[in-house]
């Protein structure tokens, strides 16, 4: 039999959009023994997350509880749990994942409408809230923050317009939660899906999700329906879940002080995330958004200084990933390997419209570090002179620390 080579990852400085370095803390959480899914011990720490991820979403939501698969089960759980094949859903798109969003709304059997504005820039309100009186949507679905773009969409006026339409709005946080502010209650959000692998540094394979009442009935109406609890005329078939995995009326069962069973509980991710949002609530919620906005600003007066342009504009830049246009004449894959090669550092291409037009660098949770933006910032410049740019030697360097310092504002 053939002999493979012992596992030994090289090291990295990740800066990227996701994954991002997971906290040594998270990672010796995941070496624990393994318990039953069922102990009382286990029990215990999945109401611990729960109430944790109460705190992280800033809810009173019963329902706080993770996905087990990566980011997108999270988005699919949600979506084929509410979406009725004829429901007509919303989808404004400002990059990438909206595509994404779309693409399951319809797959589940909805009537999709889609709202399009330039990659690099983000909706008015005005603009989505005229699209819903206009279609009258059962549902809008929306990215809070577009990695592809390095864009942030401004939800708590659209998300109080939907409250009074009666609307059900779904928000796709995926790149902002634990990094970036966002309100559930206050912004009138109904459900909102993340991820792991990102702001909350955890390795992916978990998507926390809250929902409130308004989608939970939506939900117990289609579980009745399963059950054999259906009105004269209505079809099985057309309006029960179509996914017993990602079935919202089974998961929140698993989850509820019933514990009923419905899959195997991935024990270890379950201790990553836990050990991830109480490292989360140690440094205060506050606290790690001030840190994010930091190390973005600094990233982004460090860029600025070297004389390189950035993609889209500064009134709703993503804290947490700064998209850079390639100068001409630059490769930027070589720039890339180059950095990945000789400094240990990923940042990441794009894709779409903007494949091969930018670069973006992620600052996101245990990644989002002065130390990295440093690194990473002194790494870019000596490879853009080896490739022979012509720029100010140490300024992005002396632009970062000047932010730090506190001689500049932060602007993020």
């Amino acid at each position: 039999m053939k002999q493979y080579k012992e596992l030994s990852p090289p090291p990295r400085t990740i800066m990227t959009p996701g994954p991002v370095e997971v906290d040594p803390r998270v990672l010796r959480a995941l070496s624990y023994p393994i318990l039953g899914q069922f102990d009382p011990a286990f029990t215990e720490l999945m109401n611990e997350t729960m109430e944790m991820l109460r705190g992280l979403f800033v809810t009173d939501n019963q329902w706080c509880y993770p996905i087990d698969g990566t980011s997108r089960s999270g988005l699919e759980a949600v979506l084929v749990s509410i979406i009725e094949p004829g429901d007509r859903v919303l989808v404004p798109i400002y990059g990438r994942f909206g595509h994404l969003l779309t693409e399951i709304a319809e797959r589940c059997g909805g009537e999709v409408m889609t709202l399009e504005t330039e990659w690099g820039t983000v909706f008015d309100p005005e603009q989505v809230k005229e699209a819903i009186r206009e279609f009258r949507p059962a549902i809008v679905a929306m990215v809070h923050g577009e990695t592809s773009t390095g864009c942030m969409q401004p939800l708590r006026e659209i998300g109080h317009f939907c409250r009074e339409q009666d609307v059900l709005l779904v928000v796709d946080a995926v790149a902002t939660i634990g990094g970036v502010p966002l309100y559930v209650d206050d912004w009138k959000l109904d459900a909102v899906i993340g991820g792991t692998q990102k702001c909350l540094s955890v390795p992916s394979g978990m998507a926390p999700i809250t929902y409130n009442e308004r989608i939970e009935r939506k939900i117990l109406a289609r579980k009745s329906i399963e059950r054999g609890l259906r009105a004269p005329g209505d079809e099985i078939n057309s309006r029960r879940i179509s996914s017993n995995y990602f079935d919202l009326a089974q998961l929140q069962d698993y989850w509820s002080p019933a514990r009923l069973n419905h899959h195997t509980e991935a024990t270890s991710m379950l201790y990553g995330l836990r050990e991830g949002l109480r490292i989360l609530h140690q440094e205060g919620l506050e606290a790690r958004f001030e840190r994010h906005r930091q190390n973005g600003a600094a990233i982004v007066a460090g860029v600025k200084a070297m004389g390189l342009e950035l993609f889209g504009g500064d009134e709703h830049r993503l804290p947490v990933v700064t998209c850079i246009e390639i100068p001409a004449g630059i490769d930027g894959e070589s720039v890339r390997s180059m950095l990945l090669d000789d400094f240990g550092i990923e940042i990441a291409s794009s894709f779409g419209p903007l494949k091969g037009r930018i670069w973006r660098i992620g600052s996101m949770g245990y990644s989002s570090s002065r130390k990295n933006v440093l690194h990473v910032l002194g790494a870019l410049e000596a490879t853009l002179i080896y490739h022979g740019m012509q720029l100010p030697a140490g300024a992005g360097v002396q632009a970062a620390l000047a932010i730090y310092a506190g001689k500049e504002e932060v602007v993020c």
